[in-house]
């Protein structure tokens, strides 16, 4: 299921709805097609925690009859819906304003309140960028980030990151937008910068897109995990030789294992099911959210037979 208090979803939330209301009487004062961008950006982005919401909860539903692991990868198909929200809606209509800027261009009025929003959302944005962080990146080395990016199992947590991360670059495109088309009086600046916030906003939605869906077709848990679990079970005394483990994720912390071991000959029936047991509570222990394990028992023979 995924993770118990999406902090980092919830603090996303509170700020891009403050922020949205403020980009969007930013837009009608100043005329700017940046800061319309940006407040379609933050509408978008309020919408997408909604469906982060949805997912967490419903990937919590128990399992069932219909669904008998649950419904952990809930989480994945709606944050997949996040990605092409955040393509076809966010990234288009900025594309858009930013196109339509370039063939009509219109002179920006006073800056100032611009500015001033701008100001208020990166900080904003900037908090809940850093209450995320803080959750994907629990030792705070910066160095790890992109390593935890890659490998957060967590819509929830590596879809919200990713969003601030596009909402800070937005925001200072913007400011620069704004800033040369008022000094050089040439809106031409402020329509590529609607462009190119869209097409930030456009190269995240893929980033996404490509992340939630190897989750969602069945990611496989990290070597280091397969190979932790091969060595438990060969330091085993009642193991002889054990197969490459199968892994698949049916959500944030709810891990799938299935694996084709080799028993000592001659074990007894009353050995193989304590030597079974063994075998899962140690994997358990060395990892919670292995929460299904299935060991398909076999003898040496048939191993080598196999392999011959």
């Amino acid at each position: 299921m995924a993770s118990e208090k999406p902090i980092a979803v919830y603090g996303a939330l509170t700020a891009n709805v403050a922020i949205a209301i403020t980009k969007f009487i930013a837009a009608a004062a100043s005329g700017s097609s940046a800061m319309l961008s940006e407040a379609f950006h933050s509408v978008v982005d309020t919408g997408n925690q909604l469906l982060l919401l949805l997912g967490v909860r419903r990937s919590r539903k128990p399992a069932d009859e219909k669904h008998p692991y649950g419904y952990g990868k809930e989480v994945y198909f709606w944050g997949l819906i996040v990605a092409i929200v955040l393509f076809g809606i966010g990234g288009g209509l900025s594309i858009y304003e930013g196109i339509h800027h370039l063939w009509n261009p219109t002179a920006l009025l006073d800056p100032t309140l611009s500015y001033i929003v701008i100001a208020i959302s990166f900080g904003f944005e900037l908090t809940s960028w850093i209450i995320a962080m803080r959750q994907l990146v629990p030792d705070h080395r910066l160095s790890n980030v992109w390593k935890s990016l890659h490998e957060s199992k967590d819509p929830s947590v590596f879809t919200v990151v990713a969003e601030d991360t596009a909402a800070l670059a937005g925001l200072m495109l913007a400011f620069v937008g704004v800033w040369l088309s008022t000094t050089f009086n040439q809106p031409l600046f402020d329509a590529a910068a609607s462009l190119g916030i869209g097409l930030i906003l456009a190269a995240t939605a893929v980033f996404l897109a490509y992340e939630t869906k190897t989750l969602l077709v069945g990611e496989t848990a990290s070597r280091e995990v397969i190979k932790k679990i091969k060595s438990i079970i060969e330091s085993d005394g009642d193991t002889r030789a054990v197969e490459r483990p199968m892994t698949m994720y049916l959500g944030p912390k709810q891990i799938l294992l299935t694996i084709r071991v080799s028993f000592v000959p001659d074990i007894t029936t009353e050995q193989l099911e304590a030597a079974i047991d063994r075998l899962e509570r140690h994997i358990r222990e060395a990892f919670p959210d292995i929460k299904h394990i299935f060991i398909e028992a076999d003898s040496i023979r048939d191993v080598q037979r196999r392999t011959a």
